[in-house]
């Protein structure tokens, strides 16, 4: 009897302190959960999340709604183009060089990259109009979308810190992603010498606006300085890839 009484006095004083302690429990993309207690908590950063979208390949990417506009938030990982043919992935630096139809690639040809960077794609896979799914009114962006969302945020001067991710940029350069738009710096290909530059550094998106004879617009945010817009890039650069559409 004497037992009994001490167990239960133990298991009243551990539910009460348990009790006390306030968890909050989140599910994760991957089907995983996390349990975080309360007291750890400084703030909590709330998106306009809306929808998800799946590429020709299965691949399922989140979206979060900016002014008037739906991206997706995470970079392009696709292998095929819409209609289902294959996009060559080349690894071969010298062969990306050589390139004038569609390639890709993972950053250092290394798939490891993929899960958090996506592919890099070179220009003439933008410009098929062939990377976006579908149905939904999906898109590459063209450079007037690019320029409608860093001027809802606030202009140049305010869009990298706000469209950076809050880690993964090297030297100090993360942003605070007030938007969720999660931009990482997944560096690029050069389409002179096919080696990888710039990974956590810089960020490089394409655009779907032609640029004089061999070029395209992209959206380019910084390490320290913010966005920038630059035109006429060699349509054999590999360079990562968003998809927009109007609500």
């Amino acid at each position: 009897m004497k037992n009994l009484l001490t167990l239960s006095i133990f298991l009243l004083l551990f539910s009460t302190s348990f009790s006390q302690t306030n968890w909050m429990v989140i599910d994760k993309k991957n089907g995983g959960k996390d349990t975080v207690s309360v007291g750890q908590i400084n703030n909590i950063t709330f998106f306009q999340l809306a929808n998800s979208v799946n590429d020709i390949d299965g691949n399922l990417y989140h979206t979060v709604i900016i002014g008037n506009q739906e991206w997706t938030v995470e970079n392009l990982r696709a292998t095929h183009f819409n209609d289902g043919t294959p996009i060559p992935k080349v690894t071969d630096g010298a062969v990306w060089t050589q390139q004038t139809t569609g390639a890709m690639c993972a950053y250092q040809n290394n798939e490891g990259n993929v899960e958090t960077y996506g592919y890099l794609y070179n220009g003439f896979c933008t410009s098929s109009g062939k990377l976006a799914p579908v149905n939904g009114g999906w898109r590459v962006p063209t450079s007037a979308d690019w320029a409608t969302l860093v001027d809802y945020i606030g202009g140049s001067a305010d869009a990298g810190l706000k469209l950076k991710a809050t880690f993964s940029w090297a030297n100090g350069g993360n942003g605070n992603d007030v938007y969720g738009f999660k931009a990482f710096g997944g560096g690029y290909r050069y389409s002179m010498t096919g080696a990888f530059s710039n990974q956590g550094l810089y960020g490089y998106w394409w655009s779907s606006t032609k640029y004089a004879m061999n070029g395209s617009y992209n959206l380019i945010l910084f390490k320290h300085q913010n966005e920038s817009q630059i035109n006429g890039n060699d349509k054999r650069d590999g360079y990562s890839v968003r998809f927009v559409r109007d609500l």
